[in-house]
């Protein structure tokens, strides 16, 4: 999600008044490519781990030969390494914005080091009113330093887009297709869903379609090994149709144990999808029980099997919940929208104008 909210946005600058440079602290990923076949110009520092001093070396190199109005960063990494490395380049704390995209409950380090060192840049931008909240809360942040910022997409990419051929999914007609989009991370619930998926199986026929890769892939075959649901669940990989995928599906799953405000949400809304999405922080900023969604408890793989085949096995309740849920994205999430709002904070950071709250 966040490599693809980077290209969205520095492919969204007008480029007769923004110069960008797009640094990664890792090699450059797929993204990279995008993006330098977009004219924005990428660097890579090739850091190895967290603490790699030959990266810092190098991201110090980039931001002094670039000499940026404005750094942003992006995720806690990135966040601490603007902050630190930034101003030895020539960047003072006031030019220097960080993001955080989800509410962290598991390293709880992450909020210890935010709270230390969140007064080394002019404010930290959360993308949902949970993160804003729980950056306050959990990691006391000063809320003149929080910024809220909230995701956007393109609902007309999704419109009208042509379904996946069921036959290269693996999918006979007629079985219904339940959708997952993201990365392969604990975090996300895969195990319940693998669960509710054997559940779900004992009632009805369908297939469990997981699009997306990353580190935990080796445990979410052992899980489908261990339910019994090879026929029933399939991995994807990373895949660069998630339209077609989506017009395809008949239900998309969302199983997180927390979220920001997450991109394959704002994706399947504007498809408009019938969702079934654990009722946790980020979700719950995007989505309404029985209206644009059908949300269940988190880590409760029962309850998540219940709803996949209450929505399933109702074809006027799916038809009204995907219509809400691409009416509610459409009015209040629009790319454009988004896009605006950080030109705008660029611009008064830049200017070192006073930093309105959005």
């Amino acid at each position: 999600g966040t490599p693809l909210d980077v290209y969205r946005l520095a492919t969204s600058l007008p480029r007769d008044r923004f110069e960008v440079l797009v640094v990664s602290l890792a090699d450059e990923g797929p993204i990279g490519e995008r993006l330098r076949n977009a004219g924005i110009a990428v660097a890579a520092c090739r850091a190895t781990s967290a603490w790699n001093l030959p990266a810092a070396v190098r991201l110090y190199r980039f931001i002094r030969g670039f000499r940026p109005n404005v750094l942003h960063s992006l995720l806690f990494h990135a966040n601490v390494a603007a902050r630190v490395v930034g101003p030895p380049a020539g960047v003072p704390r006031t030019r220097i914005l960080s993001t955080v995209l989800t509410v962290e409950r598991k390293r709880r380090r992450h909020l210890v080091i935010e709270n230390m060192t969140c007064r080394l840049c002019r404010v930290v931008v959360g993308n949902s009113q949970s993160v804003v909240r729980h950056l306050h809360r959990a990691a006391h942040v000063p809320p003149s330093r929080l910024r809220l910022i909230q995701g956007g997409v393109d609902v007309n990419a999704f419109i009208g887009a042509r379904p996946a051929d069921r036959k290269s999914l693996g999918v006979p007609e007629g079985v219904p297709i339940v959708l997952w989009v993201g990365r392969l991370d604990p975090v996300k619930g895969l195990d319940e869903l693998i669960e509710a998926s054997a559940i779900v199986a004992q009632e009805m026929k369908v297939a469990v379609l997981l699009a997306g890769e990353g580190g935990y892939e080796a445990e979410v075959r052992r899980q489908i090994t261990r339910h019994g649901v090879e026929e029933t669940v399939r991995l994807l990989g990373r895949r660069d149709d998630i339209p077609a995928l989506l017009a395809a599906a008949d239900v998309f799953a969302f199983p997180s144990y927390s979220e920001g405000f997450p991109n394959a949400l704002l994706e399947a809304m504007a498809a408009g999808k019938p969702i079934v999405a654990t009722d946790v922080p980020g979700n719950r900023d995007m989505l309404r029980h029985g209206e644009s969604a059908w949300l269940v408890p988190a880590r409760h793989a029962r309850a998540l099997a219940n709803g996949l085949v209450r929505v399933l096995g109702d074809e006027t309740l799916r038809s009204r919940l995907g219509s809400m849920a691409r009416e509610r994205v459409r009015a209040s999430w629009p790319w454009s929208r988004c896009a605006l709002r950080w030109q705008r904070l660029y611009e008064a950071v830049s200017a070192s104008g006073s930093v309105r709250r959005t």
